[in-house]
């Protein structure tokens, strides 16, 4: 059984462009993303597995595949928590839209494991990820919660499961 539909919407005070380029970066820290970075082999496109990283490359937190990369309107990709791994991957779809005053910027969560810790997590991570995107193309840093989270993470990192070692997680 999986968790409801969930849409997490912001308007974003920037182009369509501007606000996809932030969005679909790889190989860069993403405060949006908890500070993860993006990893992919030979870039977002459909098919492709992605996951995202700690920093300084040793662990995974997020793994799945792309489903549908439609610059600069729609990215679609499955998404598992290597921190979970009993749990069954969701999807993540994210909308862009031209609208006065900028870009309506959508986060989608479907297929959502329902009554577990992704769910949890999820609906925790939806307005925290469009929070803190808006904060950061519209004035070059993330919100306070996303400073916060880069700090956290700092300090908590050796507590990472060793399951979610990157070795664990390739993206072949």
């Amino acid at each position: 059984m999986s968790g409801a539909k969930q849409v997490y919407k912001v308007v974003i005070n920037a182009p369509i462009e501007t606000v996809w380029n932030t969005l679909v970066k790889t190989d860069a820290v993403l405060p949006f993303f908890f500070g993860a970075v993006c990893e992919t082999k030979g870039g977002l496109k459909p098919g492709r597995k992605m996951r995202m990283v700690t920093p300084d490359r040793k662990f995974a937190s997020v793994v799945g595949e792309v489903l549908e990369f439609s610059p600069p309107h729609r990215y679609s990709h499955t998404m598992a928590f290597t921190g979970y791994p009993g749990d069954a991957a969701s999807t993540v779809t994210y909308e862009l839209k031209e609208v006065p005053g900028g870009t309506e910027f959508s986060l989608i969560t479907t297929n959502v494991p329902a009554g577990t810790k992704s769910e949890k997590s999820m609906a925790q991570g939806g307005p925290f990820i469009v929070d803190n995107l808006k904060a950061l193309v519209e004035t070059g840093k993330p919100a306070f919660s996303g400073k916060m989270v880069g700090v956290v993470n700092a300090l908590t990192g050796w507590m990472t499961p060793k399951s979610c070692r990157i070795e664990h997680w390739p993206l072949d």
